[in-house]
C-alpha cells in the first residue's frame, strides 16, 4: 500500500481530495481496527480515489461523550472538528465507523458542520457499482458467512442493502441471522456501553449475539463496525471458536478479494 496523504499534503499543492477518510479513534489507535483502516485505504488506492486523512488534526467526534450524557464535552469536541474541517473546505467524508458516521451525519449539522457523510460499505458498493473497483472471483467464494447489522448503521440510519450488495458481489454463501435488519440485536457496545462495566444480568449482550452467530456454524462473521468487531471477536473467543470462525470487517473481505 502506498503512503496515505493528509489534507495538508493536498492543500500545499493547491489541490482538493475527492473525499476525506475519517479514520476515527478505534481505526487510529485500536490494533485490530487499524487493520480495517489499512484495508479500506488500500481499496481506495486500488480504485484510484483521491482521498486524504486529517492525520494528527483529527479529534474524536464526541460520540461516546454524547451517548454517555456529557453534552458539554461533545459540543467542545465537535466544534473543534467542525472549525478544522470548515477551514479546509471539507465537503465529503467517508468513515468505516458507524458511530462516527451517525454523529457526523446527524449531530454535526446543527452545530454548523454540514457535510456529505458516507459509510465505507456504501462507498465500496458505489465503487463496485460504477466499475471503479473490480472483483474477479472473491477470495471468499462459496464460504459460509453470517452478517451482523450494527445498530448505528442499521436501525439508526436504515442502511441495510449496501453491505449486502457488497457481499453479493463477493459471491459468498450469506446466512442471515434470525435477528437481523430492523430486528437486529446490538453487540453490546453502542451508546458508550463499550466503556463501562456490565450491569446485572445472566448473560453479556455480546455473548448472546455471538452465540446466535456461532450456532450457524459459519466460517466468517462479517461486520461493518469496529465496536462490533471487538465485541463479537470476544464472543467467539468465549465459545473457544476463534480457530474456526474469523470476525472480519467488510473492507477486509473486499481488500483480500482484490488482492488475492
Amino acid at each position: 500500500m502506498d503512503s496515505v496523504k493528509t489534507i495538508q499534503d493536498y492543500i500545499s499543492k493547491g489541490e482538493t481530495p475527492e473525499i476525506i477518510f475519517w479514520v476515527g479513534c478505534a481505526g487510529s489507535y485500536d490494533e485490530r481496527a487499524q487493520r480495517v483502516s489499512r484495508a479500506f485505504a488500500n481499496i481506495l488506492q486500488n480504485a484510484k480515489v483521491e482521498f486524504a486523512i486529517l492525520g494528527m488534526e483529527e479529534g474524536c467526534t464526541g460520540d461516546p461523550a454524547k451517548r454517555a450524557g456529557n453534552e458539554f464535552l461533545f459540543q467542545m469536541q465537535a466544534m473543534q472538528n467542525i472549525e478544522l474541517m470548515n477551514g479546509y473546505g471539507v465537503k465529503k467524508i467517508v468513515t468505516a465507523c458507524p458511530h462516527c458516521f451517525n454523529t457526523l451525519k446527524n449531530d454535526y449539522p446543527e452545530l454548523g458542520g454540514k457535510y456529505e457523510v458516507i459509510h465505507h460499505t456504501q462507498f465500496i458498493n458505489e465503487l463496485l457499482s460504477t466499475g471503479r473497483l473490480a472483483i474477479e472471483g472473491g477470495a471468499f467464494t462459496g464460504k459460509k458467512i453470517v452478517y451482523h447489522d450494527s445498530c448505528y448503521l442499521g436501525r439508526a440510519n436504515n442502511i441495510y442493502e449496501a453491505p449486502r450488495m457488497v457481499m453479493e458481489r463477493l459471491d459468498i454463501d450469506l446466512t442471515e441471522l434470525k435477528r437481523c435488519r430492523t430486528n437486529g440485536l446490538c453487540c453490546g457496545a453502542g451508546g458508550a456501553q463499550m466503556f463501562k462495566e456490565a450491569e446485572n444480568g445472566n448473560k453479556e449482550i455480546n455473548i448472546e449475539r455471538a452465540e446466535e452467530a456461532v450456532n450457524e456454524s459459519p466460517e466468517i462473521i462479517a461486520v461493518n463496525c469496529p465496536f462490533c468487531l471487538t465485541m463479537l471477536k470476544d464472543g467467539v473467543k468465549h465459545f473457544e471458536k476463534e480457530d474456526q470462525i474469523e470476525v472480519l470487517d467488510l473492507a477486509e473481505l473486499v481488500n483480500q478479494s482484490i488482492n488475492k
